[in-house]
This record gives C-alpha cells, sequence and structure tokens, in this order.
C-alpha cells in the first residue's frame, strides 16, 4: 500500500494588533448602598404602619403607608437593575 502524504498545516498568525480603545466604565458603588436604603426604608415604614396601628409614619395616608412602603421596596428593585 502507497503511503498516505502528511499534510503539513498552516502555522499560526496571530490576527494583526487591534489599537486598545479605551472604554470608560462608570463606577456603580452607588447602587449597593441606595438599594440596601430602598428596601431597608420600604420595610421600616411598613413596620412602623403596623407598629403603630396606623398613626405613623402619616396619619392621612391611611392604609395608603402600605403602598409607599412597598414603593420604596419596588424603587429598591429598580436602583438594583444598574448593578454591574
Amino acid at each position: 500500500m502507497p503511503k498516505s502524504r502528511i499534510r503539513k498545516k498552516a502555522d499560526y498568525t496571530p490576527p494583526p494588533a487591534k489599537q486598545a480603545t479605551a472604554i470608560k466604565l462608570t463606577s456603580r458603588s452607588w447602587v449597593a448602598p441606595v438599594m440596601l436604603a430602598m428596601f431597608l426604608i420600604g420595610l421600616a415604614w411598613i413596620v412602623v404602619f403596623y407598629v403603630t396601628d396606623g398613626s405613623l409614619p402619616i396619619d392621612s395616608l391611611d392604609n395608603w403607608n402600605i403602598v409607599v412602603g412597598f414603593g420604596f421596596i419596588a424603587a429598591g428593585f429598580g436602583v438594583s437593575t444598574q448593578w454591574k
């Protein structure tokens, strides 16, 4: 039987070096503290509302104080989308 011919692979040549583009990454170090603060404010708002039988934080809002507390919590989730 005839011997098969050995194929030589082409030597690896790296692609030409691209110019290093300056990627400006904004610092997002403010996201975690603001997110946690919003969560805690919302939780504290709801807890204070229940503990004081609805007379605090804002008496004129009545049961809408719960919505305000959940609004702070929702804002915390909204801020969390900025975390990278």
